[in-house]
């Protein structure tokens, strides 16, 4: 078995990061470590602030330390909301708050309907160790905004967002396809085949290599 531990008390992450893992993994986030803060996130990239997470979690903890932080990126609002897609909305934001939001913006260009909304999810893991970066992994998955939300399933901006060569919203498709195709899928796959060269070990893939 493996060991790792994530810098996030996001249950959603969390579940995810599992799944793309596969069972060979043993995974434990913060959430059963409430005396750790919650550090800022004052960087302005995904890599500044995953960096930010995992060196803080990992100045605290033993062992190797990941933190993902990810979001949407639309090119009709100039990459908004980009870092800040966790609280498009504000502070507090739920992910409905946010993606109410997102469409709002975007009624307020008042674009052609039958041009498609580019956009992509981008994801970056960072790995510490003893408080010192050791590495970064970056991932994305292009696709396009659904104007009205589809499906129950994921989380986030999940059920506006479909990925190229598909015709369902990643909250559409069931997680196994999504954690194969996703940008958290394609940038823990880098991180997997990094530790696994890292270790000297046979290299190993998750279900969800992507």
């Amino acid at each position: 078995m493996r060991y790792l531990t994530i810098a996030t008390r996001n249950a959603n992450k969390t579940r995810e990061l599992c799944a793309i893992l596969g069972p060979e993994w043993i995974v434990e986030d913060l959430t059963a470590r409430p005396d750790l803060p919650e550090p800022e996130e004052t960087g302005a990239t995904f890599e500044e602030n995953a960096i930010i997470k995992a060196v803080a979690a990992s100045s605290a903890l033993p062992g190797l330390v990941i933190a993902d932080d990810s979001g949407l990126e639309v090119d009709l609002l100039n990459g908004a909301p980009g870092v800040y897609s966790a609280r498009y909305a504000g502070a507090k934001a739920t992910d409905q708050q946010n993606r109410d939001h997102l469409l709002t913006e975007l009624a307020r260009l008042n674009h052609a309907a039958e041009e498609p909304v580019i956009a992509r999810f981008r994801c970056v893991i960072a790995v510490a160790e003893n408080g010192k970066t050791i590495e970064t992994f970056s991932g994305a998955v292009e696709g396009r905004i659904l104007l009205a939300e589809a499906g129950a399933g994921g989380f986030g901006y999940d059920p506006l967002f479909i990925p190229d060569g598909r015709c369902q919203t990643f909250a559409e498709l069931d997680p196994a396809t999504k954690n194969s195709i996703s940008h958290r899928a394609r940038a823990m796959e880098q991180f997997i085949d990094w530790l696994s060269r890292r270790r000297g070990g046979r290299k190993k893939r998750g279900p969800a290599g992507g």
